[in-house]
């Protein structure tokens, strides 16, 4: 069995999870509604307040498949209970980021103009400090995708470390021209 995929799913009270033929997984929670086909063979079915799954053989391809849809339902369930959040910081002297009602948000990095994100559906920004940002939401995919996009407008350089970095992210760094 896969350690991970033998693994069962608690549904907390809040949830509703709809199981479709076609191996739909739709939850329902508090902080909105996820959905994901579970394909390749593999089954799921609700008892006793936890989800399980299981797989037809164990071929290759049938194990790897059993791991990541347990995984991927599990995230959903959390995403809905609790949501997912990164926080980036930005390091540099002027940079700094603010976020308006939580759908735009506008960085401002060293360039001649502002760089303006607007969110997608399901996500939030957050500034807590002019050099923080926070993004929140339920699917955790699209949470590390959005950090990614904004880490990758500055990234973070070895020499002075200064750019776009996530929170506990450690940059390794560089001598200058001085060090032999």
């Amino acid at each position: 069995m896969s350690r991970i995929g033998k693994l069962p799913i608690q549904i907390p009270a809040n949830v509703k999870v709809d199981i479709a033929a076609d191996g739909t997984v739709t939850v329902k929670g508090p902080k909105g509604t996820l959905s994901e086909q579970v394909k390749g063979g593999i089954q799921v079915r609700e008892e006793n307040g936890y989800l399980l799954l299981t797989r037809p053989s164990d071929a290759k391809n049938h194990k790897a498949l059993h791991g990541l849809y347990r995984a991927l339902v599990h995230n959903m369930v959390v995403g809905v209970t609790d949501g997912f959040s990164k926080t980036l910081e930005m390091v540099g002297t002027g940079y700094r980021a603010q976020a308006e009602g939580g759908k735009k948000l506008t960085i401002n990095i060293g360039f001649s103009h502002p760089v303006v994100l607007e969110a997608p559906e399901n996500i939030t920004f957050e500034t807590p400090a002019p050099t923080k940002i926070v993004v929140k939401g339920i699917n955790k995919q699209q949470v590390g995708n959005l950090a990614a996009d904004i880490r990758a407008i500055r990234k973070p350089e070895p020499y002075l470390g200064k750019g776009i970095k996530y929170e506990n992210e450690h940059i390794r760094r560089k001598e200058g021209k001085a060090g032999k």
